[in-house]
């Protein structure tokens, strides 16, 4: 109000003193007829009122009048009007600088509130623009009214939603909301506003039902910008909540969609060993004759698919270990004959008189790792490539320094894999189209070596060629070896 009052008081002095300037110039330095003293007066006037309105251009109107009246129409220095048509032309001066003001302000009404439906446009299209950038909920209701505070220059802003009956607040004046205020707009459904104290409270409607309420304090805005304000809240709200409701849908899709397939996996890798054993074990007791022979070869065969069990079983337990970090590994200098030989020997009797070819640089230094963990990363592409491959064909493991790490490799001549599959044969239950159902396993063997191999700070990967074989590769950090003192 005393900006208002004091950009009035300005208007007033202008004006008085552009009137006594066009006077004293007109009468004492530069002498004009009536006709130009006129125009220069309502030039004065249109030039006030564009520039402080309707009320100061009426003042400046009547005091032009009279001036003109008592300095330029005959007799002068009197406001007795001799000739009847002066009267007319005295009158006619009034009527036109009354409406050209009248004009003029209108005028200037107009383009400020186009300039200020302007500005509300652009810091709506910045709100929106704001809103759009978050998809998660919760930061997005905290996130809501700061956005308000900055986009609008508000002193406050305060947002409630009744789902979880939580006010979230932003500014230095968010605590002269009432909080039964709030509610109270959103339960009636009726906004609230004292444009005394610019203070707004308006329910938060998606379509026509309302979904919360917003109160925002400090900041002068119209009617339309604050029902914009309140369906940008409400939509941004309800886009927030359909993204999390969408990715919590496709995260259940893709978790029913990993059960389905470890529970087939499972299903179908559990049933052969099963069905060998049960069949074994009642072959067992019913057989009357050659009970000792056939006993033998039947327990041996419950035994290694006892193993089989054990080992899926294993697999499962390692890759919950892995994925929740409960494992430890206990690194130490390991040579890197002793992980071949450790891993070969683990395998001796997978690979029977499979034929392994060894290609080992001369003079490797040790690798830090942990010897269990990482002959399992080992054991696992050696067991691979002797499923995948005829058994005539050889499997070539080598193992050579490439600068901080130690490089060992598996190479096998099987069916290889199709290059789209090789960006995905290390992730959890995958397997190959064309293998899945001819060999054993549950997809389980490559994601937890590559989990291993991360883990000792090293990598693994895979080269290969359809019809020609693959060759699996992972590193491990060379062990820095410590001189003893002398």
């Amino acid at each position: 109000m005393s900006r208002f009052l004091m950009g009035r008081g300005i208007g007033f002095v202008a004006a008085i003193v552009l009137l006594f300037s066009i006077t004293y110039t007109y009468r004492n330095i530069i002498h004009v007829n009536q006709t130009t003293a006129a125009l220069s007066f309502l030039l004065a006037i249109l030039a006030v009122s564009a520039a402080w309105g309707m009320v100061v251009s009426v003042f400046m109107s009547v005091s032009a009048m009279l001036l003109f009246n008592y300095y330029f129409l005959p007799p002068t220095g009197t406001f007795t009007i001799a000739d009847p048509q002066n009267w007319v032309a005295l009158f006619a001066f009034l009527f036109t600088s009354i409406m050209g003001s009248q004009l003029a302000a209108r005028i200037r009404k107009e383009a400020d509130d186009a300039h200020s439906r302007r500005r509300e446009v652009e810091r709506l299209y910045a709100f929106s623009e704001m809103l759009l950038s978050e998809g998660n909920v919760i930061r997005l209701m905290n996130a809501i009214p700061n956005y308000i505070v900055k986009c609008f220059e508000a002193g406050a802003a305060e947002l409630f939603l009744p789902q979880k009956d939580k006010f979230y607040r932003s500014g230095y004046g968010a605590a002269q909301f009432d909080e039964e205020q709030m509610k109270s707009a959103f339960l009636r459904d009726e906004g609230i506003s004292e444009t005394q104290h610019a203070l707004h409270v308006m329910p938060v409607r998606l379509g026509v039902k309302p979904i919360g309420s917003l109160g925002i304090s400090g900041a002068r805005l119209s009617r339309q910008t604050l029902e914009a304000i309140s369906g940008l809240v409400a939509i941004a709200i309800e886009r927030a909540r359909a993204i999390e409701q969408l990715s919590e849908t496709e995260a259940e899709r893709q978790g029913e969609r990993l059960k389905s397939a470890l529970l087939d996996s499972i299903a179908h890798d559990f049933r052969t060993p099963l069905t060998a054993i049960k069949a074994s074990a009642t072959d067992l007791m019913e057989s009357a004759s050659d009970r000792n022979a056939r006993q033998e070869e039947l327990l041996t065969i419950i035994n290694e698919e006892c193993d089989r069990l054990n080992h899926l079983v294993e697999e499962a337990a390692d890759m919950a270990k892995l994925e929740a970090g409960e494992f430890e590994l206990n690194f130490e200098p390991v040579p890197v004959e002793t992980l071949i030989e450790t891993a070969l020997g683990h395998l001796s009797k997978t690979l029977g008189d499979r034929k392994v070819e060894l290609r080992i640089s001369p003079g490797l230094p040790p690798v830090r790792a942990d010897l269990g963990r990482a002959k399992d990363i080992l054991g696992q592409l050696i067991d691979n490539a002797h499923l995948y491959s005829a058994k005539d064909e050889p499997i070539t493991i080598t193992a050579e320094q490439t600068g901080d790490n130690i490089t060992f490799s598996v190479a096998d001549r099987g069916p290889g894999i199709d290059p789209f599959e090789q960006g995905l044969i290390f992730d959890k239950f995958y397997r190959g189209r064309d293998q899945r159902y001819q060999v054993r396993g549950t997809g389980m063997g490559l994601a937890i070596a590559r989990a291993i191999a991360n883990a000792h700070g090293g990598s693994i990967s895979v080269t290969s060629q359809l019809g020609h074989g693959s060759v699996f590769s992972f590193t491990l950090p060379v062990a820095l070896v410590r001189s003893e003192a002398r």
